[in-house]
């Protein structure tokens, strides 16, 4: 069995977590965790490694979202453990430990928010601000039964965020509540427009099969609870496109970018990383500028086809993740797969950079199961607009 840690990995004095605005502002009362890949001035941001956080001086301004957050009123409760070095999609930390799921403690807490998934669902915080490269806030959401949200790739600063793949990284939010999601959202972009619903709601079959059978009868059960069969499309979205190539595409153009961003630094300190970090570093230093070249050609094919698909009205619906959370015990074959299966869902919204807002929606065999709605780039509000209109959260 995973040994267990605190998710915090610092909690904030009073004095340093206290909101800089002051009167009444749209987050005042709520407190926030966020995950230990953000900088805040005077702190080491450790990107859930020790030898990067010996390795790297406090930070000496906080990130620019942050400091909205903070201006409005926000509390920072502390800091949140993270997979390490953010190269891990199930919330497992050899180096520090993984935070229990309060959802199902016998499940992974994915990742690699997972501290910032793990202290919203526990009821800890209010607001969990975590990050989004492959799926980091999206299956955590999921398998901690909260709501999560992935932007638009380039819509909310990164700056003072530890980048990683920078072409697919956005920061990301998790809450338990809709409304807060809807404020928070107000504060993160303050310039975008009311939104109504959106009109097409598609549940793509070829999304679906990859979901295990008891995943999508819990899924479609609670979505045509909600919405009638008659209002929704489940036409496939991408007919004859083979979604494990999208996956391999993926993890190459992930992968080379992941090196020349922290390669330098993983050679001239040679850390001691955990099962399975290790391994993907050394894969991808074997990318060559070649197989990245053929991955980007074929990212901007998939950019196309998917801009073809998804309109501004579109709502396409998906299982977040195939499966609850594995079992904390699942051995690494168990693991693959899974991580496998999950890709081929997440590196959707990945690769066309659109916004995904993930939603509990029930358990299988004791574990939360999310359900998301994925939309065009920039329509966050319409898709928080069309959660709500739809009581799916």
């Amino acid at each position: 069995m995973l040994p267990e840690c605190d998710p915090f990995v610092s909690r904030f004095d009073p004095e340093i977590a206290a909101p800089l605005a002051a009167g009444k502002t749209p987050l005042a009362g709520l407190r926030a965790a966020v995950k230990d890949n953000y900088d805040i001035a005077g702190f080491v941001t450790g990107n859930g490694c020790p030898e990067w956080a010996a390795s790297h001086p406090p930070a000496m301004q906080t990130a620019p979202l942050l400091q909205r957050v903070l201006d409005a009123g926000l509390t920072l409760a502390g800091k949140a453990q993270m997979d390490e070095m953010a190269y891990s999609l199930m919330g497992v930390n050899a180096r520090y430990g993984t935070p229990r799921n309060p959802a199902a403690p016998d499940r992974v807490p994915g990742g690699s928010s997972s501290g910032s998934a793990v202290l919203v669902a526990s009821g800890a915080v209010d607001i969990g601000i975590g990050s989004d490269t492959g799926g980091s806030v999206r299956i955590p959401a999921s398998f901690n039964g909260v709501i999560g949200l992935r932007p638009t790739h380039g819509h909310v600063s990164g700056a003072g965020l530890i980048p990683f793949a920078p072409s697919y990284d956005t920061p990301g939010f998790f809450t338990r509540d809709l409304a807060v999601m809807e404020t928070l959202w107000g504060v993160v972009d303050p310039a975008a427009p009311p939104a109504g619903t959106l009109g097409h709601i598609w549940a793509p079959t070829d999304l679906w099969n990859i979901a295990t059978p008891e995943t999508a009868q819990t899924l479609r059960a609670y979505l045509t609870s909600r919405i009638p069969d008659a209002e929704i499309d489940t036409r496939p979205l991408l007919p004859g496109t083979d979604l494990m190539a999208w996956f391999d595409c993926f993890r190459v153009h992930q992968g080379y970018e992941i090196w020349q961003t922290l390669g330098d630094w993983v050679t001239a300190q040679n850390p001691a990383f955990g099962p399975g970090i290790a391994e993907r570093f050394q894969m991808a230093s074997a990318i060559t500028p070649a197989a990245f070249a053929a991955a980007v050609a074929t990212r901007q094919s998939i950019v196309g086809q998917l801009s073809q698909a998804i309109g501004p009205q579109t709502c396409v619906i998906l299982p977040t993740a195939p499966a609850p959370g594995p079992l904390r015990d699942a051995d690494g074959a168990t693991l693959d797969q899974f991580r496998t299966a999950a890709m081929c869902l997440l590196c959707i919204a990945g690769h066309g950079g659109l916004p995904q807002l993930s939603v509990p929606a029930g358990c299988v065999a004791g574990g939360p199961v999310g359900l998301s709605l994925l939309g065009a780039r920039q329509n966050e509000r319409a898709l928080i607009a069309t959660a709500g209109h739809w009581r799916l959260a």
